[in-house]
């Protein structure tokens, strides 16, 4: 009785790197669910996140930063400006971080692992921040005497009342994540590619500075804090080398794959290294430089050998002389 085998080896790698590519999938949503749930906790201490944001506002003053005010001014100028600020704002943070780790996944695995954990780091401290520290962005407080242009001029992701606003936690200003994941963005991209042009990738996180300070959803503390906890966050994960693995290959295959070729390499063996201590010889590599008996080459062909000559230098000698 004869029975037939299906080879599995060339299924196997689509099916584990889609199994890969969904366990990435819902470890990140996974994530993400958890870290918008436990935002949500802190939005009913109101009185406690204006006194905080208070206390913010008289520090930054302290410390002589620029008031929120003087971006602002700057947005003001111009309808089209404001409102394409809060598109800024609303609408690039989460698919510009998203983009960001399909790319490393499918290009730089080993760039997304450490970015995805760099990310996820940060997040988790965000989020520890937030429920030990409610605070109410700028827009809210009076003293700061800014405009909330996200619901004057559009468009917004928030609720006029924070109480009502079930989507989002508006008392979680401290720290900025919308500044902390642009700026891991652009570092990420830097580490990630070798074009002499990379560094154009801090643009990302400037803007979003200036968005989020000129919308006064932010203060200038908020990204202070969270370039803080990036750069805690950047010394307790490692960077991977400079050096990407091949496109398109899973986390893991392109550094499996160089272990494997370099486990499967044979030993040279004694006649081998016998023939490359000739060859060094005849090419310079030891001994006398430059002199030591031909060697032919591929093609059969013996090259002019170099004799020593008195005073260390060689005399050429070819076939037929």
């Amino acid at each position: 009785m004869t029975s037939h085998t299906t080879p599995a080896g060339p299924a196997a790698g689509p099916r584990a790197a889609r199994r890969r590519l969904i366990r990435e999938l819902l470890l990140v949503a996974g994530l993400f669910t958890v870290y918008k749930a436990g935002r949500t906790l802190s939005t009913g201490r109101t009185d406690e996140a204006f006194r905080n944001a208070g206390w913010i506002w008289d520090a930054e003053r302290t410390l002589h930063l620029p008031g929120e005010g003087l971006v602002q001014g700057l947005l003001l100028h111009g309808e089209t400006l404001v409102r394409t600020a809060n598109t800024y704002y609303a609408g690039v943070h989460f698919p510009a971080t998203a983009l960001f780790l399909v790319w490393l996944y499918a290009r730089r695995p080993a760039h997304y692992l450490w970015a995805r954990r760099v990310l996820v780091v940060l997040t988790g401290a965000a989020l520890a921040l937030h429920l030990a520290l409610p605070l109410a962005p700028p827009r809210m407080l009076g003293a700061a005497h800014l405009v909330d242009t996200g619901q004057v001029y559009g468009p917004t992701v928030y609720r006029a009342a924070p109480a009502a606003d079930t989507m989002a936690n508006q008392f979680a200003a401290m720290p900025s994540l919308h500044f902390g994941w642009a700026l891991m963005l652009a570092l990420g991209m830097m580490a990630a590619t070798r074009s002499r042009l990379r560094v154009l990738w801090l643009l990302h996180p400037l803007v979003t500075l200036l968005v989020i300070v000129g919308t006064a959803n932010h203060y200038w503390l908020d990204a202070i804090v969270g370039t803080v906890l990036l750069g805690a966050a950047l010394l307790l994960i490692s960077r991977p080398g400079a050096a990407g693995p091949t496109p398109g290959a899973g986390p893991g295959i392109a550094e499996a794959s160089e272990t494997s070729e370099n486990s499967a390499a044979p030993a040279p063996s004694a006649t081998e290294r016998a023939g490359a201590s000739v060859a060094g010889v005849a090419g310079g590599g030891g001994g006398v430089a430059g002199c030591g008996p031909g060697v032919p080459d591929a093609s059969g062909a013996v090259p002019v050998r170099r004799l020593p000559r008195p005073g260390g230098k060689c005399a050429a000698v070819g076939a037929g002389r």
